[in-house]
């Protein structure tokens, strides 16, 4: 069951936030014609009559876009609604051929849902109202060096699905961890490229703060946010703005702005248009959207294991904690580089330890994919068995681990070459142990006596002894049994 989201207060006010999420589906074609949907074509080279409009023309609906969309609502726990409507929403721009967009209104394709996360060790959960199938419009291209407009209705009729929420997130870090995992999502199960510097995964957010317990605030919907960090700082700036407006006594106007990167402010581009100004009605040129039961079964057994599917195998199979799966379902290719390394070496909790720290912290300082790991799964498995069976200690294995990072090579290999075998011969470490008792006789007095501390220091100076290759574990165990003999 969903909870009400917590409280999370800037200057005494409480953020909140909604999204509409538009995902350009990965069809070859758009979606009421055959026209393709290939990025970076001459401007007006891929639209056909239908995408220009012209008289006698019919939409001819896109069975692909809507598979997809029903993959979405199968990944996020949605209804899959039997029967849903097309609707014409009227508006006029220079980029909008027809004078009005196709998309759905009243009956969506894909209704509820929910998108979980972390925010930190924090779980949350963001409720979804729909999910609806539409074309995209064409583009407004301005050459202020030659002082004229044109336009390009290459992208005119591309499918999408836009994909709204609840006002459920109360900050910028919760907004942008729940856009990121409906990224993750919609790239999961390849319904979506995900590329958001080519629009084909485009943000808004709808922003509002009041005082808690009030009603709504007035909401400003910030447009086309192109990248996770700029979706953070138009946030934190438009809150921030809101609150200093209220503050000198001023009323919200429900507005359309943009981001500015080069400022790091929002501005307003238009009014707010709400529902009623679109004039909404059926599209009398598409009839109903029938899916049937069979049909979603279909496309259900022909998905992808889904990464909330995935995380909860892992800790039913390997015992991790649901922070470990959930992190570790981030890609596929994270997912299976941790499975692989986990069947290799049984070691699930080390590797996912090591997955999530070490290596991810080294791609994202090169700002890389797992897939570019210089350190191979099988390495990985390697090197960790030989810490589980106590041929290497922690603290060597990240010498190894750097060196099959930056030379590569075989695990035992460098354990050789660098000299980094635990010592594990009992003999040789009591001998140690008790020329260490013999020099420290005032912490042995002191542990005798009740003072656990003391113990501390003994350790390092058999650590040191041993130049940093005993046991750890051993010693300890060893020194205790000295002591308290």
């Amino acid at each position: 069951m969903t909870t009400k989201p917590k409280s999370l207060l800037v200057q005494g006010y409480e953020v909140v936030i909604g999204f509409e999420t538009h995902a350009q589906l990965s069809t070859q074609s758009k979606i009421f014609s055959r026209a393709p949907t290939a990025f970076g074509a001459e401007p007006n080279t891929q639209a056909c009559a239908v995408d220009l409009a012209l008289p006698g023309t019919l939409p001819v609906m896109n069975k692909g876009a809507v598979e997809r969309a029903i993959e979405l609502g199968l990944a996020v726990g949605a209804h899959i609604a039997e029967q849903s409507i097309f609707a014409r929403k009227n508006y006029f721009y220079p980029d909008l051929p027809k004078g009005y967009q196709i998309s759905q209104f009243e009956i969506p394709v894909v209704q509820g849902g929910e998108v979980s996360f972390f925010v930190g060790d924090e779980k949350k959960t963001v409720r979804l109202v729909r999910a609806h199938l539409e074309e995209d419009a064409g583009k407004s291209l301005h050459e202020d060096f030659i002082g004229q407009s044109g336009i390009d209705l290459n992208r005119a009729g591309t499918p999408l699905l836009e994909i709204v929420t609840e006002p459920d997130m109360r900050s910028s870090d919760e907004a942008v961890a729940y856009a990121k995992e409906l990224h993750k999502i919609v790239t999961w199960i390849g319904i979506c490229d995900g590329n958001m510097q080519e629009g084909s995964f485009r943000c808004d957010a709808n922003v509002s703060v009041r005082k808690p317990g009030d009603d709504l605030g007035t909401r400003r919907e910030i447009k086309n946010l192109n990248s996770f960090k700029f979706m953070q700082q138009a946030i934190d700036f438009e809150v921030r703005w809101q609150i200093e407006q209220i503050e000198d006594g001023f009323e919200i106007q429900q507005a359309t702005v943009l981001f500015d990167p080069d400022t790091g402010e929002t501005r307003a581009m238009r009014t707010k248009e709400d529902a009623a100004d679109y004039r909404y009605f059926p599209d009398p040129d598409l009839p109903p959207l029938v899916i049937g039961r069979d049909w979603v079964a279909r496309v259900q057994s022909e998905m992808t294991e889904l990464p909330r599917v995935m995380a909860a195998r892992f800790v039913a199979d390997y015992g991790l904690p649901e922070y470990d799966a959930t992190t570790l379902t981030q890609s596929k290719g994270m997912a299976a580089y941790f499975e692989a390394s986990t069947k290799a070496c049984g070691q699930a909790k080390l590797v996912s330890n090591w997955v999530m720290g070490e290596v991810s912290r080294r791609l994202n300082a090169g700002e890389a994919g797992i897939e570019h790991a210089p350190v191979s799964a099988a390495q990985l498995a390697a090197m960790i068995g030989r810490i589980s069976d106590n041929t290497i200690s922690n603290s060597a294995a990240k010498q190894v681990f750097d060196a099959l990072w930056t030379e590569g090579g075989d695990v035992d290999a460098i354990i050789e070459a660098k000299g980094l075998k635990q010592m594990n011969d009992t003999g040789a470490l009591e001998a140690i142990i008790d020329e260490v008792l013999s020099a420290n006789s005032k912490n042995v007095e002191e542990f005798r006596a009740g003072n656990s501390k003391a113990l501390n220091g003994l350790v390092g100076p058999i650590m040191k002894a041993s130049k940093g290759k005993a046991n750890p574990a051993q010693v300890n165990e060893l020194l205790l049994k000295r002591l308290q003999g």
